[in-house]
Order: C-alpha cells, then structure tokens, then sequence
C-alpha cells in the first residue's frame, strides 16, 4: 500500500502546515514535508504528502491534482518509492595506511 503522495509545483510561499490543512479535506495527514533547497533554505517546489491509508490518498489525487493553490496548479501523485543504492554503509574510498 502506498500513502505517500508526491505534490509538486507548489506556491514557494506555502508551509507545512498549510498543506497539511489542504490535504486533511481528504482525511487523516500522517505527515507533510516540503523540499528546501540545502544552501539557502529557500522551498524548491514540491514536496510529500503522507495520508494514513491509501483510500485517502486516492482521494486526496482525485480532489486536489490540478487544483489552484495560492495562484499555482499543484501536481498530485502517488510518490514512487526511491530505489536502494547498492552497497553497504556507504564509506568505501581511499585510505591511507602509514
């Protein structure tokens, strides 16, 4: 079962608190994020919207994809699950040995 939903084109002025306001006209928010650029802090647009069961986040698409929100037509989808890097803990490189 996949929640989780991807939201893009998102108002730069909008917080997680108010989309998680908008996506509770569809039921239960688990969790919200928006996506912040690392240097500046500033949102990059999109972010993730997690719904407690998948009814609601199909109804959450079927409500809110393509709605104007703050003058901007957001994007709704299910998010797609982020493919595992091979490898282990991820150190590998090189190591001097003196």
């Amino acid at each position: 079962m996949n929640n989780k939903l991807f939201v893009k084109n998102i108002s730069f002025k909008i917080t997680e608190s108010e989309l998680n306001q908008l996506f509770a006209s569809c039921g239960e928010v688990v969790s919200t994020f928006i996506a912040k650029d690392r240097e500046t802090g500033r949102p990059r647009g999109f972010g993730f919207v997690e719904m407690s069961s998948q009814a609601e986040a199909e109804a959450a698409i079927r409500e809110l994809n393509n709605k104007d929100v703050n003058g901007r037509q957001i994007s709704v989808s299910l998010a797609e699950a982020r493919p595992k890097k091979p490898g282990g803990s991820g150190g590998g490189g090189f190591r001097n040995r003196h």
